[in-house]
């Protein structure tokens, strides 16, 4: 059974724990991380913070290959970084998982992470990965959806599409992200995600608002 994780982990943890040590009063939300194979590139919205200093302290990690300035809305602007794919700590152990990412925020203290755990098992390897690490991890919330037996049971691949879309703006008004640019996310047509949304939802309707 597929879950849903939020956790919170120390700044220093996370490379991007840079910006939050060295910036006072800034704020980072992670939009996406894209493992590449020799590299990894977090997309990421920085608000109450100069350009320069941000790119500056990007650059300062050992790990970091490249800073770019992509765009900003008016009170954030949104950064890409590349980093080596041998990074250590919290993102290495997360490439080194079944763990995905959904979505990471700053706060005071560190990071708030929501994860997407393929099974109990996967998600007992990552813990056991950064106590190994001396990473210091706060399980705040376990997610552990249930669904009906009967033949229309939720598959992981359609809740992972739901999650997605959520978590991007798809169901905003207006809307925050195509149902294309969701599909590029999977790697997949436009056609084949609209699908496993539908389905899934029908699924997640049939559970929660259906008197069976």
């Amino acid at each position: 059974m597929i879950h849903i994780v939020d956790i919170t982990v120390p700044s220093r943890a996370f490379e991007l724990g840079r910006l939050l040590d060295e910036i006072p009063g800034v704020h980072v939300e992670l939009e996406k991380m894209i493992p590449l194979h020799d590299s990894v590139i977090p997309l990421f919205w920085v608000s109450n913070g100069d350009e320069t200093r941000i790119v500056e302290t990007l650059e300062s990690s050992p790990t970091t290959r490249e800073v770019r300035f992509l765009t900003e809305d008016g009170r954030r602007k949104l950064f890409e970084v590349r980093w080596d794919s041998d990074a250590d700590g919290f993102v290495g152990i997360l490439l080194d998982s079944n763990v995905r990412l959904l979505e990471g925020e700053s706060i005071a203290q560190g990071w708030d992470f929501r994860l997407l755990v393929p099974s109990q098992n996967d998600l007992m390897e990552f813990q056991r990965g950064c106590e190994e690490a001396d990473i210091q991890l706060v399980l705040r919330r376990l997610y552990n959806p249930s669904f009906p037996s009967n033949g229309s049971r939720m598959s992981a691949e359609q809740q992972e599409a739901i999650v997605a879309a959520y978590e991007h703006g798809y169901f905003e008004v207006p809307r925050a992200v195509t149902l294309g640019e969701l599909a590029t996310m999977f790697d997949i047509s436009d056609n084949a995600y609209s699908q496993r949304l539908r389905r899934g939802i029908a699924s997640l309707v049939h559970e929660t608002m259906v008197d069976t």
